[in-house]
């Protein structure tokens, strides 16, 4: 297998920001290619260990091999929402937990996996291609008015029901299984193009978000963090578009927070069992990492810190 480049976002700041002991046990809930998954283990100590998670099964074949006889790390072949089965008996005991979220840069560049509209390949944009339904399956058999619904939901778009009908009415004389197919479609029917985007980026996202669960998987990462992570565990989330950045900023809010209790209950504020807080503001890259990897523009890192 090829061993793709691919560059991490935020590298550096988010695991700085994870690692906060050199002996912890720590998870890369989104492995990719490694690389924070490499510097992290630069950084611990010898008693630390990592547990990396992907669903692509070509990233955890990777893993095996780059990490191969280094024992303080192990992949694990699955989607973060199970991360407490992967973790096994770590529940309160783990120092940090990274999610990388998205599509990455290898998943992107291989046409054969079915996630470009730039370049022609199947239809399929799973993660994981061993389970699951292909994107070109859900394109041809979901009903117009589902189609829209998860465009509008998932990609943000504007031309939701518009470019669902388009759909439907060239899949009932041909079924879609290309890549470029699908995005000719999409394109034609696509009223308003935004300067500097291709007018199928936000059906492709949505179909891809979809297809994966990955607004699913992340609501259950996210409240599975708060049993795993033991106080001082640092839970750090980079995202790429505005639906997960919105989760994950409603999520540390509310667990700063503090379950809401009825106004006038006779609580004392020192009472109230907070189980995160925020470590800093928004970190976003910096315009020469920008400049590098145009695909750290849009990502948002957050981070936080699990209360005792």
């Amino acid at each position: 297998m090829s061993q793709e480049l691919h560059r991490s976002v935020l590298l550096r700041e988010a695991v700085d920001a994870l690692v906060v002991d050199p002996d912890g046990f720590y998870i890369d809930g989104t492995f990719g290619r490694g690389g924070h998954s490499a510097l992290v283990l630069e950084l611990l100590g010898s008693g630390g260990h990592l547990l990396a998670i992907d669903k692509d099964p070509q990233a955890v074949e990777f893993a095996r091999s780059r990490f191969h006889g280094e024992s303080r790390f192990e992949i694990w072949h699955g989607s973060f929402a199970d991360m407490d089965l992967a973790a096994g008996d770590m529940a309160g005991r783990v120092s940090g937990i990274l999610l990388d979220l998205g599509v990455s840069s290898p998943q992107l560049d291989q046409p054969e996996r079915g996630f470009s509209f730039m370049q022609d390949g199947p239809l399929d944009m799973r993660m994981d291609t061993s389970r699951g339904i292909s994107a070109a399956d859900w394109v041809n058999s979901e009903s117009e008015a589902e189609l829209a619904w998860v465009f509008k939901e998932y990609g943000e778009e504007r031309f939701a029901r518009r470019i669902a009908g388009a759909i439907v009415r060239r899949r009932a004389e041909k079924p879609f299984v290309r890549t470029l197919d699908l995005a000719e479609v999409v394109k034609a029917a696509n009223p308003a193009w935004e300067k500097g985007k291709h007018p199928a980026t936000r059906v492709f996202q949505a179909i891809r978000i979809h297809v994966n669960g990955e607004l699913e998987d992340l609501q259950q990462a996210l409240a599975k963090s708060l049993a795993l992570l033991k106080p001082g565990g640092r839970l750090v989330v980079i995202s790429f578009h505005s639906l997960e950045d919105r989760m994950v900023k409603r999520f540390i809010r509310e667990q700063e927070k503090g379950p809401q209790l009825p106004r006038g209950l006779p609580v004392m504020d020192r009472q109230i069992q907070r189980t995160l807080r925020s470590v800093s503001k928004a970190v976003k890259a910096e315009a020469q990492e920008v400049g590098e990897n145009v695909r750290s523009r849009s990502a948002v890192m957050r981070i936080a810190e699990r209360l005792g």
